[in-house]
């Protein structure tokens, strides 16, 4: 973990992991139910960016539910934290937006559900790797619902599936999780590779891991759209952090 020139709390690779799975069930609360919203179309990650730290602001101060927001972004790199400038195999390929989101380099865009998660984890635990546990469970939850065994590593947050018809051993990543927290109120979050392009991954070293592949939903062989997946985040978020309500 490092600490930003204001002391907010940020997640890296850095941190590791939790021994038990079951343990990110700590993170469920009863209620009040967290807002559930999803944008259609492609939305500007700075708009996206400044529409997150203000609610951020506005759930510490207690004036403001938490929320889950469901987006997509047109074709971006992001270069979080830790990236290290090496790791922009092309530059001017795509616009690179420098975030306080802990990590490194990674790439949105369409077909990949982003969900930023703004939960104040006074009202959960302040455990920061009980949180990445819990995001982790998330998606790896929502994985099995379409027959897809999502794995933790040890020393690379995110979520990983084995390749063995790619060769013994292989492994490729199918989400990505970077957040920032200030004043104990989460945002940034996750990124699930539903169906993007997975050549414009290879503008970057995704997460700074070169030893590794990028996989989706869709390259796995399970042909989802975007609204039957959201349906099983949703789900999934539910079971590992308490009930939504639409917003």
């Amino acid at each position: 973990m490092t600490r930003s020139d204001h002391g907010e709390p940020l997640v890296n690779a850095g941190l590791p992991r939790l021994s038990r799975a079951a343990d990110a069930s700590l993170m469920r609360i009863a209620g009040p139910p967290v807002e559930w919203a999803v944008s259609e179309g492609l939305v500007p990650y700075e708009e996206a960016v400044a529409e997150m730290e203000a609610r951020a602001a506005a759930i510490a101060a207690g004036e403001a539910r938490e929320r889950v927001w469901l987006v997509e972004h047109p074709p971006l790199y992001t270069a979080g934290t830790s990236a290290d400038d090496a790791d922009l195999v092309e530059p001017g390929r795509f616009p690179v937006h420098r975030t306080g989101r802990g990590g490194q380099y990674t790439y949105h865009g369409p077909g990949q559900r982003v969900a930023y998660a703004m939960l104040d984890l006074t009202r959960r635990r302040q455990d920061l790797r009980l949180y990445v546990a819990a995001l982790e469970d998330w998606l790896i939850g929502t994985l099995e619902r379409f027959n897809v065994r999502g794995e933790r590593r040890e020393d690379r947050v995110g979520v990983w599936v084995r390749r063995p018809d790619k060769g013994p051993g292989v492994e490729d990543k199918i989400a990505a999780i970077g957040i920032r927290v200030r004043r104990w109120v989460t945002y940034h979050g996750i990124a699930l590779n539903v169906e993007p392009d997975l050549s414009h991954f290879t503008g970057i070293v995704p997460c700074g891991v070169s030893a590794h592949g990028v996989t989706s939903l869709v390259d796995l062989g399970q042909i989802v759209s975007l609204p039957e997946v959201d349906m099983m985040l949703r789900a999934e978020f539910e079971r590992v952090f308490g009930p939504t309500i639409d917003g």
